[in-house]
């Protein structure tokens, strides 16, 4: 966090959208969260489901004051930057801005680029189409591996032999195999017990 004055004049980021509603996954699953979803990403998940986001230039540019100024809007003390990859921009103006309202902000990143902004959880979730870097693995508060193949288990092995001690562990069923990995996933976990199983809730109820 910072005091430093206010000069966010000029600066902006793409954004594909912003909304209110609930973190569906994850540890804060349930939790109220304005999401801010920044456009561009380069990392080519076949599987994502927000490729709408992969092109920066597709989306609008919003100032650092208007991306405040609808959370504070919304009432809420939880933000999710999300993506896209977010960890694509330097995010300490927006992070500090968020930080003077006591707005508690989590980051979803792959871990491909080092971070830049101060977060008050992050959630790394690797991906097998580019390699993270080795800084977050040190930072992660959790880590969230997506099983799209029965062999995502042993791949999510790999990871959190290198994550933190008391980083959290989730396995989330990619949403298109939910039907066959999800019962795989509840085998795994109920075998190894550092590891939770994350839904994506917010599907399941219908809610963005």
């Amino acid at each position: 966090m910072t005091d430093k004055k206010n000069d966010n004049k000029g600066s902006s980021l793409p954004i594909m959208e912003m909304f209110y509603s609930i973190q569906g996954e994850g540890y804060y699953s349930g939790r109220p969260a304005v999401f801010i979803r920044l456009g561009g990403c380069d990392v080519g998940c076949h599987w994502c489901d927000v490729k709408e986001s992969w092109e920066a230039q597709d989306h609008p540019q919003k100032s650092i004051d208007e991306i405040v100024h609808f959370v504070k809007e919304q009432g809420a003390n939880f933000v999710v930057i999300t993506g896209g990859e977010p960890a694509m921009y330097d995010l300490t103006e927006l992070t500090n801005e968020l930080h003077k309202e006591n707005i508690f902000i989590a980051l979803e990143t792959s871990g491909v680029y080092s971070i830049k902004g101060q977060f008050d959880w992050i959630c790394f979730s690797p991906k097998k189409f580019k390699a993270p870097t080795d800084e977050v693995y040190h930072i992660a508060n959790e880590l969230k591996v997506i099983v799209f193949n029965r062999s995502d288990l042993s791949w999510a092995e790999g990871h959190r032999q290198k994550v933190a001690e008391n980083c959290k562990l989730y396995l989330q069923p990619e949403w298109s195999k939910k039907e066959e990995n999800t019962d795989l996933i509840i085998d795994y976990i109920k075998a190894n017990h550092n590891w939770n199983i994350s839904l994506q809730t917010h599907k399941y109820i219908g809610v963005e």
